[in-house]
């Protein structure tokens, strides 16, 4: 009689629902899994020697890089950072936007995975409806920064500039035109304030409309019941924190424990899961999109009331107005040294950590004195919650590894950095 044996079978790195350039040895009994082996370091760039090579402030461009769907998250880190070495007190009004744009950050984040991991699981229709509110908020990135996705816009002392005052509008094509222009431009007529107004009073419908696809789905819940059930010791061991520790009943969330920016000053819930499966932790992520709505409406609310400066008025860490630089050489000096030489941090090592989409994402900075960081380690988490691939998928199906990719919510930049 022949002997059966287990076989290995590559799950990535070229995969459609590997989300990136992740790559799983998986030791198979059949269809069961075994063993899962995640090889990581495909995409290494090397980020945090490079920011050890450049100044401070010419480093800011990275963090954006590193979670991709996470940009101005990463960015906070970073900028807390500096600002803890140099003891930067930032204005209130800068503290409010970032809080602003953090919470965008999350319902951007949030809208990838729903539609990302509901395309993985045979679900297509909540992919467009994902990406119809992404557009309308990679619009508001771009109005501030410039870019759709890697915005710059946070910086030592403040953010790089204050909200516009006008919403860039579409204009007539062969897809745009009369009764159909109207509508789309409806939001776009007034300042950025107006249209997060418009869009916060609509989004909670259209997170109805993402439910009603899923959330008593049949299939859905068949693909994601009890699957990837993760102990709250068990998620504490592997070091999780954001959803993947949520999901699994444990509430800790910094906006709430280590408060940072104005999010004592917000008033918001955190969800928590109680089974700790691929289920709950879809739940938890669906009700936070709903609690960053609620943040994001209070601090337009506080915004158009308190008028004020956004970034300090240092120009050791602050460029000059360009107005001041038409007039003034030594403005005009100050601009081109700090976008060059950058500035001298204090001598000393801080961490500064923010709750980021996926978990705690935080920068540990060392500096020397000089005007380059000597050390810089960043805390991702994904790199945590991949570790704990092998023990969470063993004795599922090869069907649920896709399942626990997606709910881990990946993004290699921030691992391979």
């Amino acid at each position: 009689m022949q002997e059966i044996r287990n076989y290995t079978m590559n799950f990535g790195p070229q995969h459609p629902a590997a989300h990136g350039v992740l790559r799983l040895v998986l030791e198979m009994d059949g269809e069961t899994v075994v063993r899962a082996d995640p090889h990581i370091g495909l995409l290494h760039r090397g980020t945090e020697k490079l920011a050890e090579s450049k100044p401070f402030n010419q480093s800011i461009g990275y963090m954006d890089r590193l979670d991709y769907v996470s940009m101005m998250c990463n960015e906070h880190a970073y900028v807390r950072a500096i600002e803890n070495l140099m003891g930067i007190e930032v204005p209130e009004r800068a503290q409010y936007i970032r809080t602003m744009f953090d919470e965008i950050t999350r319902i951007l984040n949030h809208l990838m995975w729903i539609g990302s991991n509901a395309l993985d699981l045979g679900a297509m229709a909540v992919f467009l409806y994902a990406f119809r509110e992404r557009e309308e908020l990679m619009d508001v990135y771009e109005a501030v920064s410039g870019a759709r996705m890697h915005a710059t816009y946070y910086r030592p002392g403040g953010v790089y500039r204050d909200l516009p005052a006008q919403m860039s509008q579409y204009r007539e094509s062969p897809w745009h035109k009369g009764k159909d222009l109207k509508r789309l431009n409806s939001w776009r007529e007034g300042s950025m304030l107006d249209f997060l107004d418009a869009f916060t009073a609509d989004f909670p419908k259209r997170v109805d409309e993402y439910e009603e696809l899923l959330t008593n789905n049949r299939i859905w819940k068949q693909r994601t019941v009890g699957i990837g059930v993760i102990s709250p010791e068990k998620a504490q061991a592997w070091g999780m924190t954001g959803v993947m520790l949520r999901g699994s009943g444990i509430e800790w969330d910094l906006r709430k424990k280590q408060p940072y920016a104005k999010y004592a000053e917000v008033d918001f819930d955190i969800p928590v899961g109680v089974g700790g499966d691929c289920y709950d932790r879809y739940l938890v992520r669906v009700e936070e999109m709903r609690q960053s709505n609620r943040i994001i409406a209070q601090c337009v609310k506080w915004l158009r009331a308190n008028p004020g400066p956004v970034i300090v008025q240092n120009f050791k860490v602050a460029p000059p107005h360009r107005e001041d630089m038409k007039q003034d050489m030594e403005a005009l000096i100050h601009h081109f040294k700090l976008f060059t030489e950058g500035y001298g941090v204090p001598a000393g090592e801080t961490y500064a950590a923010v709750e980021a989409p996926k978990g705690e994402f935080g920068c540990y900075l060392v500096s020397d004195g000089a005007n380059k960081p000597f050390r810089v380690h960043l805390r991702a988490p994904g790199f945590a919650h991949l570790s704990s691939m092998d023990v969470t998928v063993s004795g599922h199906m090869l069907a649920d590894v896709v399942a626990m990719i997606g709910t881990y919510d990946l993004v290699f930049g921030e691992v391979d950095r």
